[in-house]
């Protein structure tokens, strides 16, 4: 970076890619690492023992928990803060401030970085060392599955005796289909029939009497006109 402006180094440093970054989160090893790897410094790594240099935890020696690459950011076991509604955070803290007392070689890539220019007997010993960190990695997997296991175990204990306190409801039986439902079924339709018979014919108008017309009596004059 050639700008001096302050501005525009800090977009560089915010905006740069992950694989810039990455680099960025690095410390200082101690004096034997750095005699042995012939290392100034390194990447910082979950895993890592590491040592406070700078602020109020000062001093304070443990592992690595997390690394925030975006953030360039780091999380050490043990440090942490309050929140003001009283929960506990882990404070991330920057990698310019810590020291590398112990590398975690469990990386085979991290291993062949680390092995460039050193002499044979140097590499047997980071081999060694490399391990001696896995199986102690496989330990404390072994112990964290035990411990799991007996927790689960002692839920499953615990379940059976709740069980037991609440009765049991009787179960419902199904009940079976009767004959007499069917007839009322039959019943309740004839009636909806008759109900409907019976107010059609009162929505029908009465039909009127027509009178039968009669046949006019003759008069005496009349049928005599006729015998002529």
């Amino acid at each position: 970076m050639k700008s001096i402006k302050p501005g525009k180094q800090r977009k560089r440093l915010y905006n740069a890619p992950l694989h810039k970054k990455r680099k960025w989160v690095a410390a200082h090893l101690t004096e034997n690492l750095l005699l042995k790897y012939d290392h100034r410094s390194a990447s910082v790594v979950k895993g890592d023992t590491v040592k406070v240099m700078r602020g109020s935890f000062k001093g304070h020696e443990d592992k690595v928990a997390s690394v925030n690459i975006r953030k360039q950011v780091v999380e050490i076991e043990g440090i942490t803060t309050v929140k003001a509604d009283g929960t506990k955070i882990a404070k991330p803290m920057h990698a310019s401030n810590l020291l590398i007392t112990k590398l975690n070689l469990t990386d085979k890539w991290r291993r062949k970085k680390l092995e460039k220019g050193l002499s044979e007997t140097t590499k047997k010993e980071i081999e060694k060392e490399a391990e001696e960190q896995i199986k102690e990695l496989e330990e404390e997997k072994k112990m964290a599955e035990e411990i799991i296991e007996a927790e689960e175990k002692e839920e499953a204990e615990e379940i059976p005796e709740e069980t037991s306190k609440i009765p049991e409801k009787k179960e419902k039986k199904p009940k079976e289909k009767e004959g007499p439902k069917e007839g009322k079924k039959e019943e309740k339709k004839s009636e909806q029939v008759t109900k409907k018979k019976t107010v059609e014919k009162k929505d029908k108008p009465p039909k009127k009497k027509v009178a039968k017309k009669t046949p006019a009596k003759t008069t005496k004059k009349e049928e005599g006109g006729k015998n002529e």
